[in-house]
């Protein structure tokens, strides 16, 4: 039985300062979807991440909730180091990658569980940086490469960016590189190898060898 589409489009992040919020997010190179301020105070913000599905917001009378209170909104990425380096050319003030060496570590800001460096060959989901707009709200980056099975619909396979297909095509390659090996000859049919490894590995199902 089919249920009815919810599709998560926009978080509401508490600022004390529009403007200032709005030069900062502008800064990130983040599209600026609209900004709407009314007679009786009232004003939104809009923002969204690049190749992002999701938006932000924050404004004047839109939330109750204290300035800076948003923690841990998670930005998806598939190369940590490029990202890191990204945002930081473009003010943000992030930390350096690191991976969590006890479970929870990366919500924990100055945790000694937080190990310098991402993880050990860049295991999916486990390397982190992070950093806050002027309020405090804080972000939370975070390097996938391979999904869990169920994440992705495997009928579907989208890319978000130039980066995130160069960066499946990689890792498509290496393992290509083994498949070789193993059958000891060159696969002449290694274009349509690439294309099953890069679905599987999008949707988090088994991955060909």
């Amino acid at each position: 039985m089919s249920s009815v589409d919810l599709r998560l489009e926009v978080v509401v992040l508490p600022v004390s300062d529009v403007d200032r919020a709005k030069g900062f997010y502008e800064k990130l190179g983040w599209r600026l979807d609209a900004d709407f301020a009314f007679d009786n105070g009232f004003r939104v913000v809009q923002f969204t991440p690049p190749g992002s599905a999701c938006s932000i917001q924050f404004g004047a009378k839109l939330t109750s909730a204290a300035p800076g209170s948003a923690q841990s909104n998670y930005l998806i990425v598939s190369d940590i180091a490029a990202a890191r380096a990204e945002l930081a050319a473009r003010g943000a003030a992030i930390s350096e990658v690191f991976h969590p060496a006890s479970p929870g570590a990366q919500f924990q800001p100055g945790a000694s569980g937080r190990v310098s460096g991402p993880a050990t060959n860049h295991a999916t989901y486990s390397s982190f940086a992070t950093f806050t707009d002027p309020d405090g709200n804080g972000w939370l980056v975070q390097e996938i490469t391979a999904r869990l099975p169920g994440r992705v619909d495997p009928a579907t396979t989208s890319y978000s960016s130039v980066a995130d297909v160069v960066n499946a095509l990689k890792r498509a390659a290496i393992a290509h590189g083994e498949h070789e090996k193993r059958i000891g000859a060159a696969d002449p049919n290694w274009p349509d190898w690439y294309a099953a490894y890069m679905v599987a590995e999008r949707a988090g199902t088994e991955l060909p060898t």
